[in-house]
Parts: structure tokens; sequence; C-alpha cells
């Protein structure tokens, strides 16, 4: 996994940064044209081939945080227009992701290559392991011939220097669905047909290529009119900040917010549901159960292993019982989903309670734009106080835990937990798959599932190394414990 801490991420987040910035100001149309040039100055060394070709990848990069598709670019409208657009624009626009020509390497196919530590060694493993015989010893150095190769990768699983290494393509490498693939010109293209948004390729391209496209400037838009905007933070995003709890609410309501719900509370419903229907479900014979919770495992099922459709939970997400909660308290609201996950904005695309989905990049954005420091905010007081276990959604394996112990029998449970939709994960699905298409007993009757590897705090969009959210989440889960 492509750690958090690179240039990639930096840039985004400065975009961001700027971006809130300058629409606090009352100065993005004005303004944001300079973003590009301001990042890349003329006595800069230049990332690509010079300072120019920098600014309009910048610039590209400005238009899908505007929340702009950049396959639609055109290169004569300016800045501010776009930026015009995403100021009256009535809600967000499908599909969550943007690809980026200009910033893809067109990496070339995946592949095996001998490197300098080949040692030419008289058992020849590589020679002797390949299916294909396209290994041959030329030069003093084993020579892989690329037309004959099928990338098994027995010649690198059996070199005993490791001299043999796979050259892959990160986002492909990424997909556990095959929905990224090259076009003519080398370019890689997204299947929307097969994506589950998911954000494994956004996470892991080093080149910054694939774009979640923002929603800040709606969010922003939406405080600054002076509408009642209330935000509702997934308690992932509580690992994301090193906060007690209180914290982060007085941070949000410093932001402007006028109300903050704690999407826990919302967890606390989809369990006691889920622990339901489960019961429901056991005493009427079926075999397996899914939690629904992770939008991109559930439209992963409806795409890819539809034999799994009947066994997912109809109970809905903690982000949809939540943001019910708010429209019912304020029917006139204005209500924000704070998450590390790309998939929520397809699921809040789609939910009549959710208007906006800001990711914990935007969060961190707007609250540095406006200066906040949540560390030195005191703590408020929470409205409604959730469950240690509904706090627990956010690391793999919480969901499975917080059904258990709101089960009347909880020794019919027979758990299991798919810890990240990776290609393994999808086999481990697909195994589940055909067992409940033969009507077989599985070995397990619930089967938790999350698209990203730890769970939430592992999101596409995080801004804190996955292992140090785990711990700053024991923390925030324990403060709650009951």
């Amino acid at each position: 996994m492509l750690n958090i801490n690179n240039a990639a991420s930096k840039i985004k987040r400065e975009i961001l940064v700027r971006i809130a910035k300058l629409q606090l100001e009352g100065k993005l149309e004005e303004g944001v044209h300079y973003i590009p040039r301001e990042m890349a100055p003329r006595n800069a060394d230049p990332f690509r081939c010079c300072v120019y070709h920098d600014r309009e990848v910048l610039r590209m990069r400005v238009i899908a945080r505007l929340g702009h598709s950049v396959e639609d670019y055109d290169d004569e409208k300016k800045l501010a227009e776009y930026a015009r657009e995403a100021m009256v624009r009535e809600k967000p626009t499908e599909p969550m992701l943007t690809v980026l020509d200009e910033a893809c390497n067109a990496c070339v196919r995946a592949h095996y290559l001998v490197t300098n530590a080949c040692q030419a060694c008289l058992a020849r493993p590589c020679m002797m392991n390949c299916p294909k015989k396209c290994i041959e010893i030329t030069g003093g150095r084993a020579r892989i011939d690329p037309e004959a190769c099928v990338n098994c990768g027995l010649c690198m699983q059996n070199c005993p220097y490791h001299a043999i290494i796979k050259v892959p393509v990160p986002c492909e490498e990424a997909c556990p669905v095959g929905a990224i693939s090259k076009d003519e010109n080398g370019k890689e293209r997204i299947d929307y047909s097969k994506c589950t948004f998911c954000g494994a390729c956004m996470r892991e391209c080093p080149f910054g290529a694939m774009m979640d496209k923002g929603q800040i400037v709606d969010v922003i838009r939406k405080l600054m009119e002076g509408k009642r905007v209330v935000a509702m933070y997934a308690p992932a995003i509580a690992a994301q900040f090193r906060a007690v709890p209180g914290q982060l609410e007085a941070a949000l309501s410093k932001a402007g917010f006028a109300r903050t719900y704690e999407v826990a509370v919302g967890a606390d419903i989809t369990a006691e549901k889920e622990a339901h229907e489960f019961e429901e479900r056991m005493d009427r014979g079926d075999v397996l159960m899914t939690t629904s919770c992770c939008p991109a495992y559930v439209r992963a099922v409806h795409i890819h292993v539809p034999e799994l459709d009947g066994c997912v939970s109809d109970t809905r997400s903690p982000m949809h019982y939540t943001a019910q909660i708010a429209k019912r308290d304020d029917p006139d609201c204005v209500s924000v989903f704070i998450g590390p996950c790309l998939a929520k904005r397809k699921e809040g695309i789609d939910d009549p309670y959710v208007d906006y989905v800001l990711s914990a990049e935007e969060i961190g954005a707007l609250l540095m734009a406006k200066g906040i420091d949540i560390g030195e905010c005191a703590g408020a007081g929470c409205d409604d106080q959730p469950s240690a276990t509904g706090r627990n959604f956010a690391q793999s394996g919480g969901v499975a835990e917080a059904v258990r112990v709101r089960l009347k029998r909880p020794e019919r449970l027979k758990p299991f937990v798919i810890n990240g939709l990776d290609v393994a994960g999808m086999k481990q699905l697909a195994a589940f798959g055909k067992a409940a298409a033969s009507g077989t007993a599985a070995e397990a009757n619930l089967v938790e599932v999350m698209a990203c590897q730890g769970g939430c705090i592992a999101g596409p969009s995080v801004i804190t190394n996955p292992k140090v959210a785990l711990g700053q989440l024991k923390k925030y889960v324990d403060s709650g414990r009951k």
C-alpha cells in the first residue's frame, strides 16, 4: 500500500487548502487562476519537461478539486469559469472518479525484469521452472523473452538471489475487479460498469492520475450562504485527528457547522437491525448473511458476485441512519457526511437524506483554511453518546462484533471477516457466493466485508497512517465504552 506521506497527496491537499482559503475570502473566481503558477513558479525545478507542463497538470488537478471531470477538459476555458460553475451547481455529478491523462505515466505492461543481482547460477531455477521456457542465460545473466512470457511469476518465486522483480502497473494491480485497462494510447481508463468505487486505484497511483471529484466548494458555499449545515462524521474521521471526544465537534462548530452528529450513533442502529435480521434469517433456515455497511462491497456483490445478492443484509448503512436522524431533527438542514471513503460519495448521491460527502482530506483542508487547530479546541458536549461497538465500526471486525453483542443467542454466530477486497478478498467472496448458490452451509453464517484492508481507518482519503489511526481509534472507542 502506498504510504499516505507522499508528494502526490501533498499536492492534492495544498490545492484543497488554497481553494478553501480563496472561497472563504470571496476570491475564488479571481484567485483560482493563479494556483498553478504559484505552486509551480518559473524558477522551480520542473517535475516534467518544463514548468509550463507542470502548470497545465496542476490546472487540471484544480478542476477535479472543484468537482469537475477532467475528461471534459477544455483548454480554452478559464479556471474562473470552472469555479463559477462549481459555485452554482445544485448537486455533485457522477462518476466520482476522474482520470487525468496528462498525469498518467502510461506505465508499460506489467512484466518481470531480471536485475543486476542475477548470478547466472548453476541451479538456474528460473529457467527450470518456467512453463513457457522463455528464459535463457546470455552474457552472464538471465534474460526473459517478453513475447513468450505469460507473467506467471514462477521465475521470481524461485530465484534464490531475489534478482527478478515484478514491474507492476500500480492502479491496475490495485483494482480487484479488473475495471482499469489501457486505451489505444497506453493511458488508463476506468470501466465504470465494473468499478466498485473502492478507491484503491486512487490511493495506489504514484502519479496521482486517478482523482476523486471534490465537494468542498459546494459545502463551503452552503456555509457562507448561512444555511443550517450539519456535519455527520464517521468514527474513522475521529481516528484521523489526535483529539479527545468533543474536540472534533468543537472544531466543526467553529468552522460553521450548525450541529454535529457522530455517525457511530447510526452504527448502533445498523448493528441492532442487523442483529435482528440475522436472527430472523437463521430462524427461517438461511445459511448465510453478510453485512451491508460498506458500499464498495455491496456494489462488488451486485456486479461481480450476484450469487450473494440475496445474502446481503437489507439493513442500511450508519451514514443513512444518521442522515435520517438529522433530517428528522431539521428537515431543511444541509446534511454533510464526513468520511475517508470514495464509495460513500456514490452512496451519498443515491441517498435522499445525504446532501454532500466530504473526504477526510477536504475537512482537514477546510479546518486548515480557517486556521482551526482541533487540539486547541475545548471539548464540546455530545448530544448523543454512541456505544463503544458503534465507534468500533471503523476497523475490520468491528461490525461483526457489534452484531454479536446484540444477539439473543450469540452462540449461533459463526463470523468470518474479509479484511480488504483485493484480488484474494474477491476470491473469498466468490467462494461464499458459490456456497450460497448451492444452498450448502459455508464455514461461517455471518460474513463481514470491508473493501479497505484494516477497515475504514485505511480508506483511500485518509490523512493519517492507518496504524497510527488504529491506536487513536482504540483510545476513542475506550472513551465511550459502555
